[in-house]
């Protein structure tokens, strides 16, 4: 695995872009031969965690800080997924501050520089002691450089409620979906989600709004709702607390 903090794209090399190079496993793969959503999501989180760690303010500096990036919401669009053995270079950097609101895209390239995925990101600078958002810290802003916006359609960050049927079973977090923030890690939420959907439908676009976090123990009761090449889900706790949810656009 190769790890730089520049690249060159259409717009010539672009410093504070953080790249990722590596090939797609095969523990990484679904029996298609081919990374899954919550595959990617992995990739995607992997990068902007190992840039915060490069510039000094990653997972140690949060922990001392009592301060953490919770994401709040992202999308994805996906021209094809990457393949087993495939080379493969994620990219990502931040396009803009607000606030506690932070935002991020992300691309994923093959080694022909043909884009395979390219998403976008929210994200909220949260305080964990008192759990609640705050505005990002000067410091940890000044570690990153701001970079121009990827072209792509940007969806809403917040996904409509809706009227689901409830699946037949809900899930009950086991310890190893759990992060160093100590709730379910984002890319767990997209896991139990693809396991709703037929093993035919294919995703080109997905989006996933984050509402509350939930904890080691917690039961994830999944509400779907389904229309032409469209799936929704959205995971409540035992509490009935919409935790996070889901879209899934098919095409060919």
């Amino acid at each position: 695995m190769t790890i730089t903090r520049e690249h060159s794209d259409a717009s010539g090399t672009e410093p504070g872009i953080y790249t990722m190079e590596t090939r797609v496993r095969y523990s990484e793969c679904a029996s298609s031969g081919r990374a899954g959503l919550s595959g990617i999501l992995d990739y995607l989180q992997d990068t902007c965690t190992f840039q915060a760690e490069e510039l000094s303010v990653g997972v140690g500096y949060m922990k001392e800080h009592q301060t953490a990036w919770v994401l709040n919401s992202w999308q994805a669009e996906i021209r094809r997924y990457p393949v087993f053995g495939e080379k493969i270079k994620i990219s990502t950097w931040p396009y803009d501050f607000n606030g506690f609101l932070g935002f991020r895209n992300f691309k994923i390239e093959n080694s022909q520089a043909e884009t395979l995925v390219r998403a976008g990101s929210v994200w909220v600078f949260m305080d964990m002691h008192k759990k609640r958002p705050v505005r990002i810290s000067e410091e940890v802003a000044a570690a990153y450089q701001v970079c121009p916006r990827l072209e792509m359609e940007y969806m809403d960050r917040k996904i409509p409620d809706f009227e689901g049927k409830a699946a037949e079973s809900a899930y009950e977090i086991p310890r190893h979906f759990i992060d160093t923030n100590r709730h379910v890690n984002n890319s767990k939420y997209i896991l139990l989600a693809e396991e709703l959907l037929p093993e035919d439908f294919k995703a080109v676009r997905m989006r996933a709004e984050y509402r509350k976090s939930a904890v080691y123990g917690d039961c994830l009761q999944p509400y779907i709702m389904q229309r032409q090449d469209f799936y929704a889900v959205r995971f409540e706790d035992q509490n009935k607390n919409p935790c996070a949810v889901v879209e899934f656009y098919g095409g060919s």
